[in-house]
């Protein structure tokens, strides 16, 4: 899980060119006509086989995957093939690196031959690939839309309810530790700026917008205030946990009910499966606390694209694979079998492949019914060409105040600090 993107473009007309949504959307022409042969730059597991079931029944046009590393090792290795013109017709792209490969002149407007892609999936998914556009840089292919996971025997025990808005999330973590100090209901983890960008998202934060050839940068805006400010007075209250997930550490306090909750994605299930083996059937689901009673909407963590170079002279038939391999049923349930994916198409949310809830999760058999109606809930997200700079920020400052229990809000300003100067620095008109 790479929830990273790697910006390395240097000139203020690369952010024109994104904005302007100028990026070539020619067609491959009659290169297209007869049989042509693709290649897939990816990392996701099983796509061979998945791709696999495309050239059997396509023999005019052939793909071939060639597995690459993830996240800011494959964005840097695609940048570097681009400025060669030596780039791979499809490439599987996360979606806050999007603005990036857009800015670098990487992937292709392909909003003539796959904007009709568009009714398959939650608008708020759909609204990443578009980069507040009317060209369509990729098809979306996984999501991460964010859940509650909980403890069901334990909430029972210490007479907890599920909470619905994040004022009761904060009394919950409250009245358990009131109950039994040993416990806490989750941790902030300052090494996952994902989670926090999703959480932002969710109340409605745009951290990267863009009008012209000017980009305007708000990771300090009202609704990560709200966010930052939640958090650091639960760590400070010492109403949860302040470490880092994903240790040995954090793998043991949910193993032996140290922590009861965790605040994660629809992945959580295999995560927690490894984690905290002994609680298997122990957790259940439910949707993400709101901050309004009543409102629906969540955000997300994590997934992934299938963009088309600018490079590739076969782009139709790129984008037609691009389509199948995302929203076609049997090569859905073949990613979803063989990738272990979340998959973005709405369709394929339910039924078939996921038909069955996660074995970790037997005691809730209707868990994709419930994520697949919270996934249609995500909320749009604003992305920028240097989120790697705005994440590394993240680690440092929020890093430093959970370990100091100090203010989250001066963290946050320092996020934004860094972010707007290394834009300023790489060519960027920001305002």
């Amino acid at each position: 899980m790479n929830h990273r993107a790697f910006a390395a473009s240097t000139a203020a007309v690369m952010a024109a060119a994104l904005l302007a949504g100028c990026s070539s959307s020619g067609s491959s022409g009659k290169a297209d006509s007869g049989p042509v042969n693709l290649t897939y730059w990816a990392w996701a597991p099983g796509l061979d086989k998945v791709v696999a079931i495309w050239n059997k029944s396509h023999p005019k046009i052939q793909v071939t995957v060639k597995k690459q590393a993830s996240g800011d090792d494959l964005v840097t290795k695609i940048i570097t093939a681009a400025k060669a013109h030596k780039s791979p017709d499809l490439v599987q792209v996360e979606y806050q690196a999007l603005p990036t490969l857009v800015s670098n002149d990487v992937l292709a407007d392909i909003s003539k031959q796959g904007g009709d892609a568009k009714s398959s999936f939650a608008d708020g998914v759909w609204q990443q690939v578009t980069l507040g556009s009317n060209a369509v840089y990729a098809i979306p292919q996984d999501t991460g839309p964010l859940m509650f996971y909980y403890r069901q025997d334990l909430f029972k025990k210490y007479k907890l309810s599920v909470p619905t808005t994040w004022d009761e999330f904060a009394a919950t973590a409250k009245a358990l530790k009131k109950k039994d100090s040993t416990k806490s209901l989750t941790t902030f983890s300052s090494g996952d700026p994902g989670l926090f960008a999703g959480l932002a998202q969710q109340a409605g934060a745009k951290w990267w917008t863009a009008s012209g050839d000017r980009w305007n940068v708000a990771i300090n805006d009202a609704a990560s205030k709200k966010v930052a400010d939640f958090w650091g007075g639960l760590v400070r209250s010492g109403a949860i946990d302040n470490q880092p997930m994903y240790t040995p550490a954090w793998n043991k306090a949910l193993d032996t009910g140290t922590q009861i909750a965790w605040v994660s994605a629809i992945w959580a299930p295999g995560v927690l499966a490894t984690a905290a083996p002994d609680t298997k059937g122990k957790w259940a689901m439910a949707p993400l606390p709101q901050w309004n009673a009543g409102d629906n909407i969540t955000g997300n963590w994590g997934g992934s694209t299938t963009g088309v170079s600018n490079d590739s002279t076969h782009k139709d038939a790129a984008v037609t694979f691009a389509k199948w391999l995302n929203t076609d049923p049997t090569a859905v349930a073949a990613l979803v079998k063989n990738g272990a994916i979340y998959p973005a198409a709405t369709e394929a949310q339910t039924g078939g492949a996921l038909a069955q809830a996660p074995d970790f999760f037997s005691n809730q058999p209707d868990f994709y019914t419930k994520a697949a109606a919270i996934a249609k809930t995500t909320a749009g997200a604003a992305w920028g060409p240097n989120v790697n700079v705005a994440y590394s920020a993240f680690k440092d400052s929020f890093g430093n105040a959970a370990q100091k229990k100090s203010d989250f809000l001066t963290a946050l300003t320092a996020m934004q600090t860094t972010t707007v100067a290394d834009m300023k620095k790489q060519g960027f008109k920001v305002s």
